[in-house]
């Protein structure tokens, strides 16, 4: 198991933030790849009562990013060194944990999408892939190499595809032990049901990417939190695919395949159940007993059921020629299902002693902090639990887990990572430490192999 990095990254001072101080830092190097830090609140700040005004970490960080530090810097740190595995079609996630105004949405996506050096991790990555993607594709038309996008958000135990209209999904676990986020129900044609998955939009540069990560941020929801009122209260997840359209056409017809399956099987199922019900009935006693007038039509239940088998080998045929597909074009393109998955996590909330929980929170605003709290410390679980090699390790415990257990399972080989949003004011002095007591407990755990 790789290790699971943690860094942290403080912000500048914000003008309305001067009036409470600025919080104090020291970093203590401890060995050669992690440090420690320690906070303390200025000796004038009266925002806090005076317990818990100073605070120090175990040794966990593996780097820490200063206010002059730009987006480009953390991910030359961050990302960067990771994208060569990428490139060998391997995956691996990064998160961005912190309180509400931290900074987490500007260090993974940004704000200004002209300027290279304040691209966020995700945009930064893309521009560098695609980069690497028309190296290799060349003048060869056959096989071009792009990035598929997903892009959705988890909001209590639903799904919104960011890419398709904010169209609500839902989170199942399939027979195949597998977590699946399908959308709703399309009804098709002569009976046909089709279930489709989150939308993956093809793309073939940078600058249909980035257009195509705008819209979606566009949709995503916000409201109010403990520190602001246009705090992001969902869990935003965008995952980048090495891809060829071909691969994404056989995707495609799995989709089709399964739809076709829907109702050939509906109507295997009730040709069975009208048959086992013709053949009782109820005696004096109020009992089911077998129906002496009518004899099961087996003929009947044997010949839906062979139609049934024909479309399940038709979903198998797909679902094959996807997995020959894949490997066919892996063996000229090892990049290929190479995958970055970016969690812009909701602002984690906190209860301040002193002044309590925000006032005009409403709530079902109130409600919706618990489930991000129960989201963040079941992320913490998970982490811990696949670092220490425990034999269960608890994806079921929030949709959050649950959505990125296949992520982590297909980065067991690849470092993964953790950035904290740090904010300097002495105001937020209690959110800033939660934060490093979180990154701190994922960032020891994290190291063990």
């Amino acid at each position: 198991m790789q290790p699971f990095r943690v860094f942290a990254r403080w912000r500048n001072l914000s003008a309305d933030e001067t009036d409470h101080g600025e919080i104090q830092h020291e970093i203590t190097p401890n060995n050669s790849t992690l440090s420690s830090m320690s906070i303390a609140t200025p000796s004038q700040s009266k925002s806090l009562s005076n317990r818990d005004q100073s605070w120090k970490s175990q040794p966990s960080m593996t780097g820490i990013f200063e206010v002059n530090d730009n987006n480009e810097t953390v991910f030359n740190a961050v990302v960067a060194p990771i994208l060569p595995r990428v490139l060998q079609g391997k995956s691996s996630n990064f998160f961005a944990y912190g309180h509400s105004g931290s900074g987490k949405t500007h260090t993974i996506i940004g704000y200004d999408y002209e300027n290279t050096e304040k691209l966020g991790l995700c945009l930064a990555s893309a521009r560098h892939l695609m980069q690497e993607l028309a190296r290799l594709n060349g003048n060869d038309t056959s096989d071009q190499l792009g990035i598929g996008i997903r892009m959705y958000e988890l909001r209590k135990n639903s799904a919104f595809d960011l890419l398709n209209d904010r169209c609500e999904c839902f989170v199942r676990e399939g027979s195949d032990g597998q977590v699946y986020i399908r959308g709703k129900t399309e009804m098709l044609e002569d009976g046909k049901v089709r279930v489709r998955p989150i939308v993956t939009k093809a793309c073939w540069n940078f600058e249909d990417l980035s257009r195509e990560l705008q819209i979606g941020l566009q949709l995503r929801a916000t409201g109010t939190s403990t520190v602001h009122d246009q705090s992001s209260r969902t869990h935003a997840v965008i995952e980048l695919e090495i891809v060829t359209k071909e691969l994404l056409e056989a995707r495609d017809a799995i989709v089709e395949r399964q739809s076709e399956l829907v109702p050939v099987g509906k109507y295997a199922t009730d040709v069975y159940l009208e048959e086992q019900i013709r053949a009782v009935v109820l005696d004096e006693q109020g009992k089911y007993v077998p129906n002496p007038e009518y004899q099961v039509d087996q003929e009947h239940i044997d010949a839906a059921e062979a139609r049934k088998a024909e479309f399940e080998a038709r979903v198998k045929s797909a679902e094959e020629h996807e997995s020959g597909l894949f490997q066919s074009i892996s063996r000229r393109h090892a990049c290929l299902g190479g995958k970055l998955v970016f969690v812009d996590l909701a602002g984690s909330e906190y209860y301040d002693a002193k002044n309590g929980s925000r006032p005009n929170q409403t709530p079902q605003e109130k409600q919706e902090g618990r489930q991000i709290n129960t989201d963040l410390l079941a992320l913490k679980e998970v982490i811990r639990a696949r670092a220490q090699n425990l034999a269960r390790v608890p994806f079921r415990s929030s949709p959050l887990t649950m959505v990125l257990r296949q992520h982590f399972q297909a980065s067991s080989d690849t470092d993964s990572a953790m950035i904290l949003t740090i904010s300097p004011s002495a105001k937020e002095f209690a959110a800033t430490m939660n934060t490093l007591k979180y990154g701190s407990l994922v960032g020891v755990a994290g190291d063990k192999k």
